[in-house]
């Protein structure tokens, strides 16, 4: 089924990370009505240096 792909800037605790995937599968299957098990959570921590916004590294 759903398969996120959630790309945030590096430095979140694994608690809140756990938080978060928690909160999307909730709403997820309360949406979808569909089973936990169905649900995929990619998190994918991206330094400041690899990331622009309107032509600018956050970084900068």
């Amino acid at each position: 089924m759903p398969t996120f792909n959630i790309q945030l800037f590096e430095g979140r605790s694994v608690e809140q990370k756990r938080e978060l995937v928690k909160a999307i599968t909730e709403a997820t299957c309360k949406t979808l009505q569909c089973p936990p098990e169905s649900v995929d959570i990619i998190i994918q921590d991206v330094k400041k240096e690899n990331w622009a916004t309107a032509g600018k590294l956050w970084s900068d």
